[in-house]
């Protein structure tokens, strides 16, 4: 732990929560957000750095003498501070490092100024100062402004760097950018001691495991990591835990509904043949074979991208994404996953060796393995009831057995063969979903069963596209929540297989995948003229894909309500949720699983 090097500003968060310091600073997650965007605008001027990097001059006597090689506008007026803006330094007895926003340096007296997009508190006193260039002309005086906790740690943190490095620190200043104020922030001993014991803080916390979330904490709707924390689900069930074992708690239980309603990312299927991606300026470019472009798209807004058969991306975009983070899947014309670019973006190390350690144990993969299919025989059930226009009803208590029984199950291997046992019975009446209109591909389903390896018919082809595509959104969604794709439970490992996202999958299937074929044949959006079938099999055409990708698209951005938690989600959320509370069940802060059911 000594020879870590923690940043001042992720010891300044631990003043606000320790769990944030320990996302940000030891396992390097972050997600930006409305806030961190707008304090970026703010920094973008003062963060450019400075031409050189001052260091204290030994023939200074506090004359303002200063050698050449620091001040180029010495000479003509000796008197004038230098401001020397992302002034980075670095304590290895401290063990810290800091980049500060700008630092006024005269002589061997320096005065760092740390700039904020927001407001300072208002139940203070405070002093405001005249503006330190022309982004502070004319501020406005108000009454009783004061730093926040968090920004005065930060300040004090910076104020021991710049004295280790030789510097007289006698004042220090917030710029808070929302009211264009300068406020003072004095320099004493008050202020070092609680910047030491924020430090030795934040190191204690550090060398531990991963701090519990706040309960119930008024700040945590506006923290940019709220949805990987997730500190009100995570809570609700340990402390609901806690209550059922003896030990009530006071704090309200029900999770605040945080997460925002919709998904705004894009996410973009590319399918036409021949058609290219680039990507120019701040937008992706997608042109045809002749150079026009057919489409053009914000890279902000890209979430995940999906290339099927004959499309050319450059290795500049390629860059791109990688740099964005934007997940790259490769599927062929039939739907098969081939291959996917997964960026090299933060990744939580304590997770992956939790989900290794954790998954070693039988009984706990057995845990893992036992809830995904419970849900999945759960919902399997729900879907037929709904759609099976005339399903016996000893089918339905059989899958209800299958669910008792996986519940008890006391091995893997027993808890396989009561999965597979359900999904016999599952597909043996799936083909009593469609409607009569399309009876005729119906009966060739029924005749064939389930198949997919080559698929027979339309609904197979369209079943094993749909898990395709699920399989993609589950890989993705396991890389956000730092879990390893390869390493599971239900599924084996196997070279290539993404066992982890299929085992994440698992109670999707029937929700999104099965539910697609369903509804896109019965509703005429699909049609025997959208398939060809060949000696290879049968897979979709053109048409047919760019049919199919509407109706998964739709079902994907449907918002269903979970029922612990009461909050309505899209599915595409819903699978990030569960992963992230799969990292959390691994890591022991929640001490059951459970995952989406439907009535």
């Amino acid at each position: 732990m000594d020879k870590e090097l923690w940043p001042a500003r992720g010891v300044a968060e631990h003043a606000y929560c320790p769990r944030l310091f320990y996302y940000m600073t030891v396992e390097g997650v972050f997600a930006p957000s409305a806030d961190t965007e707008q304090g970026k605008g703010t920094h973008q001027r003062v963060d450019r750095p400075s031409a050189a990097s001052p260091e204290p001059c030994p023939k200074d006597k506090g004359d303002g003498c200063k050698t050449t090689e620091k001040l180029e506008a010495c000479e003509s007026d000796p008197d004038r501070p230098r401001s020397v803006r992302s002034l980075a330094l670095t304590s290895e007895r401290l063990g810290l490092t800091a980049t500060l926003d700008l630092a006024e340096v005269n002589g061997n007296v320096a005065v760092p100024v740390e700039y904020r997009k927001g407001r300072p508190r208002r139940d203070g006193g405070g002093q405001v100062d005249e503006p330190v260039d022309e982004l502070m002309e004319e501020p406005r005086l108000l009454p009783g402004p004061e730093p926040w906790p968090t920004d005065r740690v930060q300040l004090g943190l910076q104020v021991l760097l710049l004295e280790e490095a030789g510097y007289a620190v006698p004042e220090a200043y917030l710029y808070y950018a929302a009211e264009r104020l300068r406020l003072r922030v004095p320099v004493d001993d008050g202020l070092r001691r609680d910047a030491l014991a924020e430090l030795e803080a934040a190191k204690r916390d550090a060398a531990g495991p991963r701090p519990p979330p706040l309960v119930n904490d008024p700040r945590c709707p506006r923290c940019s990591l709220q949805p990987i924390c997730l500190p009100d689900e995570i809570n609700h069930q340990r402390l609901t835990t806690l209550t059922v074992a003896g030990q009530p708690v006071d704090e309200q239980l029900t999770p605040r509904k945080l997460w925002p309603p919709r998904d705004d990312g894009i996410h973009v299927v590319l399918q036409r043949e021949g058609v290219r991606v680039g990507v120019r300026g701040q937008s992706v470019r997608v042109t045809d074979k002749d150079g026009e472009v057919v489409k053009e798209l914000p890279l902000a807004n890209i979430e995940s991208l999906a290339v099927v058969g004959g499309v050319q991306l450059s290795t500049q975009a390629l860059t791109v994404f990688a740099e964005q983070e934007v997940p790259v899947a490769f599927l062929t014309a039939a739907g098969r996953l081939t291959a996917m670019m997964d960026p090299l973006g933060p990744t939580s190390a304590a997770v992956r060796a939790a989900q290794a350690r954790v998954l070693d144990r039988p009984e706990s993969a057995l845990e893992l393995a036992r809830a995904v299919t419970v849900a999945k025989i759960a919902n399997q059930r729900t879907l037929l009831m709904r759609n099976h226009a005339d399903l016996p009803t000893r089918t339905a208590a059989d899958l209800q057995e299958c669910v008792s029984a996986s519940e008890n199950a006391a091995t893997i291997d027993e808890l396989r063969g009561h999965e597979g046992n359900a999904a016999a019975i599952y597909f043996r009446h799936f083909a009593g979903m469609f409607k009569e209109g399309v009876k005729e591909i119906a009966d060739r389903f029924e005749a064939n069963g389930r198949r997919r390896r080559p698929p027979p018919d339309p609904i197979n082809a369209v079943l094993s596209f749909a898990y395709s595509m699920l399989t993609h959104e589950c890989t993705a969604a396991c890389r956000l929540a730092s879990l390893e794709p390869t390493l599971a439970a239900l599924h084996s490992t196997r070279p290539g297989r993404p066992a982890m996202a299929l085992d994440l999958m698992e109670p999707f299937r029937p929700l999104i995948a099965d539910s697609v074929a369903v509804s896109a044949f019965n509703r005429g959006e699909l049609v025997d003229g959208h398939f060809l079938s060949t000696a290879a099999g049968c897979a979709l055409t053109d048409a047919g894909r760019k049919a199919f990708f509407s109706t998964y698209g739709r079902r994907m951005d449907t918002e269903v309500t979970h029922p612990v938690f009461e909050y309505r989600l899209s599915y595409r959320r819903m699978i990030m949720l569960h992963a992230r509370l799969i990292a959390a069940w691994l890591l022991g802060e929640v001490p059951t699983l459970a995952f989406l059911t439907t009535r």
